[in-house]
């Protein structure tokens, strides 16, 4: 399958099913099943920006969010280049908009894109995977 390393806490807001774009400054043509590994590395400041919607979650600590492991499976339904960002919206190629939660989950600058998430499916227990840059291929067994 292939995978997708994602740092915390965006790993973790897709999981939770927040999160439905994962932006990137690189397309990807491919469709389908992928693994979200949530990478080691955790960027505290947003953790504290978006606390609140984890809690709803019940995450209430930093320690909580997992690491170095694949937390969900998603489908990669579309791929959309952003065309515009009014630094509170953003509009897509697609005509598509973000704004709201989603858009400050994000980096919608001009020329990026977003890579359109469905069927999010949060693992019972974080399976531990060495993640890599770019899609790779996760080899375990769900």
């Amino acid at each position: 399958m292939k995978a997708i390393t994602i740092k915390q806490p965006w790993a973790t807001l897709i999981a939770l099913r927040e999160k439905q774009f994962e932006t990137r400054s690189w397309q990807t043509k491919y469709r389908g099943e992928i693994a979200i590994h949530a990478g080691k590395s955790i960027d505290k400041e947003a953790y504290n920006d978006f606390s609140n919607v984890l809690k709803k979650h019940g995450i209430t600590a930093i320690s909580q969010l997992p690491t170095g492991s694949v937390i969900a499976t998603a489908n990669i339904v579309d791929c959309h280049k952003v065309i515009a960002d009014d630094g509170s919206n953003a509009t897509m190629h697609t005509r598509l908009k973000i704004s709201g939660n989603e858009y400050c989950f994000g980096n919608y600058e001009e020329g990026r894109y977003a890579w359109e998430l469905d069927n999010v499916k949060i693992l019972p227990e974080p399976i531990k995977a060495k993640g890599q840059l770019s899609l790779w291929e996760w080899r375990e067994t769900i």
